[in-house]
């Protein structure tokens, strides 16, 4: 029999079921594993809220601007989950999207946040907040915020230039090493180094300021 009359031989039973339900299952579990991977993600994206939230209070410093920054974030997390290799430093990933984010968007838009009293949150509270999980690591500078009046903290860090408020945030209050904190803002360590040495040192002659015109400590830096 020749092999077109064997392809039209309608007695001849071909039993694709084996085949069939192969493909079936294969794909069930494909589907099933893809969704599990994205419950995973998701799950493992909101661990980070919280803290993510600080940082977008002390960047925008206005809540409805915080939360709006934060849900962008997240928004473009989900839409760029395939970039993120599991088993990397997710919160550094998540940090560098809310500071692109947050560069793009608010600081080029120049946005000035509108505050009322009630809704003011103070640098030290916000570095309270961010501080219970820094594992005791916690810089001289940390230090003298939870021993200065929240009006002098909230003058001395935004006193700081921008570049340097955020490196110093990342590094003393989130506690994010040099090579993160250059992989967050997109730029090399040694400018982070740099930045982290000016801010940190403007924090200080601000702070001892405050402690010289008050009488506390020792000569004015």
């Amino acid at each position: 029999m020749t092999s077109a009359a064997l392809l039209l031989d309608t007695s001849l039973e071909w039993d694709r079921t084996p085949v069939c339900s192969f493909m079936m299952e294969e794909t069930d579990t494909t589907l099933l594993d893809a969704a599990e991977l994205g419950l995973a993600f998701e799950n493992e994206a909101l661990t980070h809220l919280d803290r993510l939230y600080s940082a977008a209070l002390r960047m925008t410093r206005n809540p409805a601007d915080a939360e709006d920054l934060v849900q962008e974030t997240y928004a473009k997390a989900l839409r760029g989950r395939d970039s993120f290799k599991p088993g990397t430093n997710m919160k550094a990933w998540l940090y560098r999207i809310l500071t692109n984010t947050y560069i793009n968007s608010y600081r080029k838009a120049a946005r000035s946040p509108q505050m009322s009293g009630e809704e003011e949150v103070t640098d030290r509270q916000l570095a309270r907040a961010a501080s219970h999980d820094s594992q005791g690591l916690r810089s001289a500078e940390m230090e003298a915020l939870d021993n200065t009046p929240d009006a002098a903290v909230a003058e001395a860090m935004a006193g700081l230039a921008e570049n340097y408020r955020l490196v110093v945030y990342l590094s003393d209050v989130e506690g994010f090493s040099y090579k993160e904190i250059a992989t967050i803002m997109g730029t090399p360590i040694g400018t982070v180094m740099s930045r982290l040495n000016r801010g940190r040192a403007q924090l200080r002659k601000s702070l001892a300021d405050y402690a010289a015109d008050r009488g506390i400590g020792g000569a004015r830096a």
